[in-house]
């Protein structure tokens, strides 16, 4: 609850003294999943980030139950535990997510084992604030050291072989956008149908705090989505290739054919299957450099 002061005049316009009035705070949700979902709509998350949060959070949602977090193919289906949020408030849960926390950081990367740590702590201190959760049991869990970044972009006569691959359309559809809008991989993949503006060779994404931002590309993109596209008329842009599994969410499902929003880490193992043989051909297979997503943001380096 929150005391807000009342002021009150007396006869004659005198001020009283001011009273309190007890104003109760929203009543925790049911479930951490629901908790989930409040967050991302109450704190003004972006619609190109709320994919990635949900899946960081997600991921901690087996942590802050006390429990592993399911890896290779058994996490393909796996069931989120059920828990109310206020069990982040117990005692003992510290010490035990210390050690899931760490064993975690052991299997991952240390920029994806940050992310998931930050977009956490984001929530359970917006939790705090709605007065559901007192404690934070992610204090003393610290950031793991980063290798320093020195991917470097791809060179103009790589760009012009990964254009030369025979590739189904709906890879190269998102690479052109990439390369030609220099957007982020999140935002053209959060892209729906509805989004666009082909006649203007742009789409509007959703920033941070809510504000419409506008994102442009170039005659090799529009060239590409009439025939992605096809007939459809709203719905996300880019499509697994089967149907959307149960209990997906209703936002990342095509209503006219049932297939589930392409997630950043499918499209990233697309590129990187694709472009293997095109980092290294002379190598052995042990041996080929990947050509990562990151080296491919709408520039190149010249040789």
């Amino acid at each position: 609850m929150k005391i807000e002061p009342v002021a009150e005049f007396g006869g004659g316009g005198a001020l009283r003294l001011p009273r309190a009035r007890v104003v109760p705070l929203p009543a925790p949700p049911a479930s951490y999943t629901a908790a989930v979902e409040r967050y991302l709509t109450g704190a003004g998350i972006a619609k190109s980030s709320a994919r990635i949060y949900r899946i960081s959070l997600t991921t901690w949602g087996w942590m802050l139950a006390g429990e592993p977090v399911p890896t290779g193919p058994t996490r393909r289906g796996a069931k989120s535990p059920v828990f109310p949020v206020t069990a982040i408030d117990d005692p003992a849960l510290p010490e035990v997510l210390a050690e899931l926390a760490a064993a975690r950081a052991d299997e991952m990367d240390a920029d994806t084992v940050n992310r998931e740590l930050s977009i956490a702590r984001k929530a359970i201190g917006w939790w705090q604030r709605q007065g559901w959760i007192v404690g934070d049991p992610t204090i003393g869990i610290e950031r793991r050291p980063a290798p320093p970044d020195r991917t470097k972009a791809l060179a103009e006569n790589q760009v012009a072989a990964l254009w030369r691959l025979d590739v189904a359309l709906r890879e190269k559809t998102p690479w052109k956008m990439l390369y030609e809008s220099a957007a982020r991989a999140d935002e053209v993949l959060c892209l729906n149908v509805e989004d666009l503006y082909p006649q203007d060779k742009r789409g509007r994404i959703t920033a941070k705090g809510g504000a419409t931002e506008w994102m442009h590309w170039q005659s090799g993109t529009a060239q590409l989505l009439p025939r992605l596209i096809a007939r459809r008329s709203r719905g996300p842009l880019f499509l697994t290739d089967r149907k959307a599994p149960a209990g997906t969410l209703t936002l990342d499902v095509c209503p006219e054919t049932g297939r589930a929003r392409l997630s950043y880490r499918r499209a990233e193992e697309i590129f990187e299957e694709n472009t293997r043989l095109l980092a290294n051909p002379l190598a052995s297979p042990d041996d080929i450099e990947i050509w990562t997503a990151g080296r491919f943001t709408g520039y190149v380096t010249v040789p």
